[in-house]
């Protein structure tokens, strides 16, 4: 688990959702999620604990239905929460590594790997809401969360530390949303990691069932994002683009999530198109 390539990437991750019908137990029975802990017991503990939640897998399928199957958007199932988490964990050791401070040492005297349980937790729980609703999802998350976190951290932490972790935790949820304001860099790692699931994999089954729209297209033009260590900057995120179309997800999606992240002066951005063609996306275009 302390490996990076453990993880599958997440083209492969995303072409394992199926978006077909299938009873609860079925297609939440193989659910597991799964990122390199690096020896951080208490992050071991609460994934360990998510785990082996059925509730938890059964709003992360909810999710996934009404999002994919209900309104043609792109992938939000546990794929997603994979992807984000991994990312976000990814981003937080890169920015702390050069010596960005989060919210858990500077405002509580707590430790790094505090602020990556924070960071874990508001991933895997950041979109639960849409199992309520695509209006206000975040907000909704916030009472999903509240109900269960505390939980799920009672073999990582005890209180006041864990009332901590669960606070700080929903911030960086309502944080991810378009005009969100996060003001801790824990919450500001999540919404960046957020909008950095933007590959064509996550599109592929709107794209797919002819939803061919803006965002769907922007998405499906993504070939590849990686998360690097940077030389002027603590990371640098390249994206490779087979069409230009790609560059709607890159301004309209990652640079509204970087904006006001508090990441800004941390992260720099590489967009390309590396092919000698672009790639043709639609094979006629009329209005």
């Amino acid at each position: 688990m302390s490996r990076e390539a453990a993880v599958p990437e997440p083209a492969d991750l995303h072409a394992q959702v199926d978006p077909s019908e299938r009873p609860p137990r079925e297609a939440i029975a193989d659910v597991r999620i799964r990122v390199p802990t690096r020896g951080n017991r208490r992050l071991e503990r609460l994934l360990a604990a998510v785990n082996a939640d059925q509730q938890v897998k059964a709003w992360w399928h909810v999710a996934a239905v009404n999002a994919t199957r209900r309104l043609g958007m792109s992938d939000h199932s546990w794929i997603h929460i994979q992807i984000v988490l991994n990312s976000a964990l990814r981003l937080a050791r890169l920015l702390f590594r050069r010596g960005v401070v989060p919210g858990m040492v500077a405002d509580y005297g707590m430790t790094t790997r505090d602020a990556e349980v924070v960071i874990a937790a508001a991933a895997l729980f950041h979109d639960s809401g849409m199992t309520v609703h695509r209006a206000d999802h975040e907000a909704y998350s916030l009472f999903l969360t509240a109900d269960k976190l505390p939980s799920l951290l009672l073999d990582a932490y005890e209180e006041p530390e864990r009332s901590i972790v669960v606070a700080e935790a929903m911030h960086a949820i309502i944080g991810h949303r378009r005009r969100g304001n996060p003001f801790t860099i824990e919450a500001g790692i999540v919404r960046v990691a957020d909008a950095l699931d933007m590959a064509r994999g996550r599109s592929r089954v709107p794209f797919e069932a002819g939803h061919q729209n803006i965002h769907s297209l922007s998405a499906y033009a993504i070939e590849e994002v990686k998360i690097l260590a940077g030389r002027d900057r603590a990371v640098r995120v390249e994206i490779a683009m087979s069409n230009s179309a790609g560059i709607f997800q890159v301004d309209e999606l990652l640079a509204t999530k970087l904006r006001g992240s508090g990441l800004e002066e941390h992260v720099e951005v590489i967009a390309r198109i590396d092919a000698e063609h672009e790639r043709r996306l639609v094979p006629v275009f009329r209005i």
